[in-house]
């Protein structure tokens, strides 16, 4: 199949008496300002990019329809670089990475990288959004052979473009480093989304950090398989899942900040983290054994009595055969905290034998810390009372607190001007509510030595609980380079 770039140029109507065409030995298309005029252009990206390419500040980006970065290639993205997707019909702007290729998207605080809706007034689902393919292990088989992965929505082609998934652990699609997602999110039909982020079968040599994912209409993050780590992301709110876990996701994640809007959530039932082994909850191999640590979600309840949108579900739901663990995080307001579900796929026994692990953590202001729905598999299955007792073990040094004001953080269900800072050390005090020490800022409250975390060289050790600390860059890591609000 001829694989060719077409990059068009729109420039100002003054210009266009002057400008020149070049084309290159690759199929490149460049369409360029005479002399007299700007230099800034705007390059629509679309179709099959089968050249190295850098897009810099110096010009516009706009993204039509699904584009490939194609395998051997690599997308260099300068500091300051804004892309806007369209959606125009059945075209979907969507930036697919394939097996093989590399993007390499470098912000920084003051400049960071910005994937947007070209629509003036950007809603929720605008565009497609980004989607990873690499080489690392996932346990499912497509028509592409056993270990390999199909993405969702519709992002496949005839010659496997779609096409995820490998043996190579260690394996690198590139660096997304200081980089916004906004207003992304596609439903080609009901459960084939792409996500704002899909990492399917990512290696762990990927780097992925300080990257904000804002008005999500699926999932925020999304990993099916893979060994990447990351460290430093943002979900603001998302319609369905902030981050969710699937076919065989092993890598670490540390520092996550989650803030929902209580109006806003997904007929699928909405969580901070949805878990799965596989869709039908089987024991395949690669199991699902991601660890997350340090992660902060703000639910939709800022007190007892909020409702918010009946389809939120839980701060972190695990079903399926999954054998997350989740250590040193906070969940705030969420209808229930942690759901052990074994209605469709296993989960409790691996709570028994210590796979599935929850330690450190803190849920406060929801009526139900803790919730269980039964299955026929486990042996002997759990009770509601059995999975409380399991969370409050002593052990694990997990903490339950009634009302979100107890936490410490300053202003976390603030929609205009959040602020997540929590209280220094020593006891909070707050006129109506309980006195006591600090649950959030102290290394009595987190713990780095669990088996499953201390295996985890990529997870750094602090003294807080949640994405936050009282200062310094544990304080300002996402500060600046964010965006909150519409």
């Amino acid at each position: 199949m001829k694989r060719i770039l077409f990059l068009s140029v729109v420039l100002a109507s003054a210009l266009f008496s002057c400008r020149k065409i070049e084309v290159d030995g690759d199929g490149i298309t460049v369409v360029q300002p005479g002399n007299g005029g700007s230099t800034r252009q705007t390059i629509t990206l679309t179709g099959r990019i089968d050249s190295n390419m850098t897009l810099t500040a110096a010009n516009d980006y706009v993204l039509d329809g699904f584009t490939y970065i194609m395998p051997n290639r690599t997308l260099t993205i300068q500091p300051g670089v804004t892309v806007k997707a369209n959606f125009t019909g059945s075209n979907v702007g969507a930036l697919v990475i394939t097996r093989g290729a590399k993007i390499v998207a470098s912000g920084n605080a003051t400049n960071p990288i910005v994937f947007t809706s070209a629509n003036t007034t950007p809603r929720s689902g605008d565009w497609g959004g980004i989607v990873i393919c690499g080489k690392a292990p996932v346990n499912t088989t497509s028509t592409a052979g056993a270990g390999t992965f199909v993405v969702e929505g519709g992002i496949n082609t005839s010659d496997g473009l779609g096409v995820a998934g490998g043996t190579d652990a260690a394996d690198s699609s590139g660096v997304l480093r200081y980089v916004r997602i906004e207003y992304a999110g596609y439903a080609q039909q009901p459960d084939q989304e792409i996500n704002s982020l899909t990492m399917a079968a990512v290696g762990s040599k990927t780097v992925v950090e300080y990257v904000q994912v804002s008005h999500a209409k699926d999932d925020a993050f999304e990993w099916f398989g893979g060994t990447v780590n990351a460290r430093y992301l943002v979900a603001y709110k998302t319609q369905d899942d902030d981050f969710d876990t699937d076919n065989g996701f092993s890598g670490s994640v540390q520092f996550g900040l989650v803030f929902r809007d209580s109006s806003i959530a997904d007929i699928s039932r909405s969580e901070a983290f949805e878990s799965d082994n596989d869709a039908s909850g089987t024991a395949n191999q690669p199991k699902t054994l991601a660890v997350f640590s340090n992660i902060t979600a703000i639910g939709p309840r800022a007190t007892l009595t909020n409702v918010g949108n009946p389809l939120y579900l839980a701060g972190a739901q695990v079903r399926r055969n999954s054998g997350i663990s989740i250590y040193n995080s906070v969940f705030m307001g969420w209808p229930q905290g942690v759901l052990i579900d074994d209605s469709r796929g296993l989960v409790w026994d691996d709570v028994q034998d210590s796979t599935v692990r929850f330690a450190g953590n803190l849920i406060a202001g929801t009526a139900t810390p803790f919730g269980y729905a039964s299955g026929t598999l486990a042996t002997p299955p759990a009770t509601a009372a059995g999975v409380d007792a399991w969370f409050r073990d002593p052990f694990y040094r997990n903490t339950v607190l009634a009302n979100n004001e107890q936490v410490g953080y300053t202003r976390p269900f603030d929609y205009t001007n959040p602020d997540f800072s929590p209280f220094a050390a020593g006891t909070i005090s707050i006129p109506g509510f309980p006195s006591g020490p600090n649950p959030i800022v102290g290394a009595a409250n987190v713990t780095y030595t669990d088996t499953r975390i201390a295996a985890r060289p990529y997870i750094q050790a602090v003294t807080f609980r949640g994405a936050i600390g009282a200062s310094g860059e544990a304080n300002n890591w996402y500060k600046g380079w964010t965006r909150f609000g519409n």
